[in-house]
C-alpha cells in the first residue's frame, strides 16, 4: 500500500470511529445548560453614602431636536433634547448634525454646550477637518451629563411614542447604530466603556411590566447588545421570583468626560467659558456655523415649549470593589461604577428643582437592602 492509500484508509477510518462515537455520546444542547450567576451582595447603609445629586434630563416629546436654520448670517444647528439617552446616543445625533453642519461648506464651527452630546459633536467635527471651538458655561464635571447614571439606554424617555413620528424611529435607529459602533473602539481604554452584567429583580412577570416602568425605554433594536434571559432559580441567588440578566454597556463617566475634553484639545480645539444668554450672544459669535448643544439650556434662548425638566436623583456610595454589575429591582436601581456605587429610579417631570430629599434616598435604601436580605448564601 503506497503512503497516499493508506493516509486515505486511515482517514476513512478515523472518520467512521469518530461518527460512531458521536452517534453513541449523549448530545449536549447549549441552550440547557445553567451557569450559576454569583452576585455579591451589597454593602448597604446610609452612613456609606458620600453624594448625592439630582440631575435634569432634557425631555421634548417628539424627540431629540436635530435640525438647520437660519439666524440672520449665521446657520445654527440644533442637538438637544435627548431625555436619558443623551450618553447613549451622543455619538449618533453628534453624526447628524455633523451631516448639518458639512452641508454648509463652512469649516470654522462653534458648539454650544460641554457636555457629552456638545464633546461627541464636537469631536466628529475634528474628525472632518473642521475648526471648533465649545462656548461652555460651565466644564466638566460642573455638567449635567456628571449627574447620569452611565449606562447604554438609547431609548431611555427618548419621546413619547404617541406624538413621535416614524421619521423620528428611523432617526433613531441610525443614531443608535452609529453610538453602539463608536462605543465599541473606546472598549479596553483605561476602563472608559465597559461591560457589565446587568439582573433585573421582581415580583411580578416582567411581560406584564411596561416600558416606562422599566427606565421609560420606549423603542428597542435587536442584534446590539444581547437579549434578556430569564433566570432559573438554580441560576441566581436572589430571593424573588422573577429574575432576569444581560449584558449590557456602562460608562465611567469621570474618565470619559476627561479623555473627550483633553482628546479634543490635543486635536486643537479651543474652549471658552462664555454663558450664552440670547439669541444676540450666538449673533456675536466669530464662527458662521453654530451648533446647538446646549440640553434645558435651549429652552429659555429658542422658546421652545416643548422642552421640559425629568429629575433623577441619585446617592452615591462608596465602591465595593467586588461589586461590579447592574441591578434594577421594584422601582430602584443601582450601578457599580469606578467612582462609587449609585442608587437611583425616580423620574418627575417637570421638575426643575436640584435638591436632594433625603427620603427619597432612604427609599432607594430599604428597597434595595430588602432585596439583599432576600438573598441566598
Amino acid at each position: 500500500m503506497n503512503r497516499r492509500n493508506f493516509l486515505n484508509t486511515a482517514g476513512l477510518s478515523s472518520l467512521a470511529l469518530a461518527s460512531g462515537l458521536t452517534s453513541c455520546a449523549p448530545r449536549f444542547n447549549a441552550s440547557s445548560a445553567q451557569v450559576m450567576h454569583r452576585v455579591p451582595k451589597l454593602k448597604l447603609s446610609l452612613d456609606r453614602i458620600v453624594k448625592e445629586t439630582v440631575g435634569l434630563r432634557p425631555f421634548r416629546a417628539s424627540g431629540p431636536r436635530i435640525a438647520k436654520e437660519t439666524l440672520g448670517s449665521k446657520t445654527l444647528v440644533h442637538n438637544y433634547g435627548h431625555g436619558g439617552s443623551g450618553w447613549s446616543l451622543s455619538w449618533g445625533t453628534g453624526n447628524l448634525a455633523r451631516e448639518l453642519v458639512l452641508s454648509t461648506g463652512e469649516k470654522k464651527v462653534a458648539v454650544l454646550g460641554s457636555g457629552t452630546v456638545g464633546l461627541a459633536t464636537a469631536r466628529l467635527l475634528q474628525e472632518k477637518g473642521c475648526e471648533v471651538t465649545i462656548y461652555t458655561k460651565d466644564l466638566p464635571p460642573n455638567v449635567t451629563s456628571n449627574l447620569a447614571t452611565g449606562t447604554w439606554s438609547p431609548a431611555s424617555r427618548v419621546c413619547d411614542p404617541k406624538v413621535a413620528t416614524p421619521e423620528f424611529q428611523d432617526l433613531w435607529e441610525k443614531a443608535t447604530r452609529f453610538s453602539f459602533r463608536r462605543f465599541q473602539f473606546m472598549l479596553g481604554l483605561d476602563d472608559i466603556v465597559s461591560w457589565v452584567d446587568e439582573y433585573g429583580v421582581s415580583d411580578q412577570p416582567f411581560r406584564q411590566q411596561t416600558d416606562v416602568a422599566l427606565g421609560g425605554e420606549v423603542y428597542h433594536l435587536a442584534g446590539l447588545i444581547p437579549e434578556r434571559r430569564d433566570l432559573s432559580p438554580n441560576e441566581h441567588s436572589f430571593g424573588s421570583r422573577y429574575v432576569s440578566w444581560r449584558s449590557s454597556m456602562m460608562f465611567n463617566i469621570p474618565s470619559y468626560l476627561h479623555h473627550q475634553l483633553s482628546t479634543f484639545i490635543m486635536l486643537g480645539g479651543k474652549i471658552k467659558v462664555q454663558e450664552i444668554k440670547k439669541l444676540e450672544d450666538i449673533d456675536a459669535l466669530p464662527e458662521l456655523c453654530v451648533v446647538n448643544c446646549m440640553g434645558l439650556g435651549a429652552k429659555e434662548i429658542f422658546n421652545d415649549e416643548e422642552l421640559t425638566p425629568i429629575s433623577g436623583q441619585l446617592a452615591c456610595l462608596i465602591p465595593q470593589p467586588e461589586v461590579t454589575y447592574k441591578l434594577n429591582a421594584r422601582g430602584a436601581s443601582i450601578i457599580a461604577r469606578k467612582d462609587g456605587i449609585y442608587l437611583g429610579g425616580n423620574g418627575l417631570v417637570g421638575n426643575w428643582d436640584t435638591t436632594p430629599k433625603r427620603e427619597v434616598t432612604e427609599k432607594f435604601v430599604d428597597t434595595i437592602q430588602q432585596v439583599m436580605k432576600e438573598m441566598r448564601s
